[in-house]
C-alpha cells in the first residue's frame, strides 16, 4: 500500500510503482492527521507492506504504534519524521524557518510566508511578478498540518522490518534516516531525484529486491 506525502496524491504520487496488488491512498490535503490515522486503520490490509513518502510517514507510524494497523514491513521514502531527530542542526533550522513562515501567514502576510518557504521547498526565491500564479499554491502550503509535534519516536519502527530510502541531497532527511537506523531500520540512498526517490528508474527494482529478502 502506497501512502503519499503533501504533494501529489493517489497513483500520481508513485509513477514508477507497479500496480500489481497495490493500493494507492488518496488523502485530501485538508484532512487532519487524526482522520488520516483512522482512515489507515480501515483501509490497510492485514500484514501489508506500507510504502510512505514524506509527511505520509507520520500517520503511518502513529497507526503502527497505536496498534491500529499491522504491517509486514515499512518502506519510508524521505520520511518527514522530524520529531525523531530533534536536536540535529538541519532539523532545528528547518523547524525554526517554518515556524517563522507560519507566523507570517497567520498574520496575513502570505507573500512573506512564501518568501521563506519557496526557497526552502522549491529552490528559488519568491518573485512578486509570479505571485498571482503562485498564491494559491502558497495558501495550500500554509494550510498543511506540520509534520512535527506529534510525539513520533524512532522506536516506533523497532521490531518492524523497516527500510528508509533517501535521495542523498538534504541533511534533514539524512538525520531522520540515521535516527531510524539507530532504532533498527535499514537505509539506502537513490540519488538523482532529490525529495522523490520514487521517481528514480531503479526505485521499483530496488524495492522488490529488498522486500524479497
Amino acid at each position: 500500500m502506497y501512502v503519499h506525502g503533501s504533494g501529489r496524491t493517489g497513483r500520481d504520487a508513485w509513477p514508477c510503482a507497479s500496480t500489481d496488488d497495490a493500493t494507492f491512498v488518496d488523502f485530501s490535503a485538508s484532512m487532519p492527521l487524526e482522520a488520516r490515522v483512522a482512515a489507515l486503520s480501515e483501509i490497510t490490509p492485514p500484514d501489508a507492506t506500507v510504502i510512505a513518502h514524506s509527511a505520509g510517514a507520520v500517520p503511518v507510524l502513529l497507526a503502527v504504534a497505536g496498534d491500529q494497523i499491522h504491517v509486514r514491513a515499512l518502506v519510508l521514502v524521505e520520511p518527514a519524521l522530524y520529531d525523531v531527530a530533534r536536536g540535529a542542526p538541519a532539523i532545528e533550522q528547518h523547524i525554526d524557518a517554518m515556524t517563522s513562515a507560519r507566523q507570517r501567514a497567520e498574520e496575513g502576510d502570505l507573500f512573506g510566508f512564501w518568501s521563506i518557504v519557496r526557497p526552502m521547498m522549491f529552490g528559488a526565491p519568491a518573485d512578486a511578478a509570479s505571485w498571482d500564479s503562485e498564491s494559491e499554491l502558497a495558501a495550500r502550503f500554509a494550510s498543511i498540518e506540520l509534520p512535527w509535534g506529534h510525539d513520533v519516536t524512532a522506536e516506533m519502527v523497532t521490531g518492524v522490518p523497516t527500510l528508509v530510502i533517501t535521495g542523498g541531497w538534504n541533511d534533514e532527511y539524512e538525520a531522520i534516516a540515521a535516527a531510524l537506523v539507530n532504532a533498527g531500520a535499514s537505509h539506502l540512498q537513490l540519488v538523482g531525484n532529490k525529495h522523490r526517490p520514487q521517481d528514480h528508474p531503479d526505485f521499483e527494482s530496488t524495492l522488490l529486491s529488498v522486500l524479497a529478502r
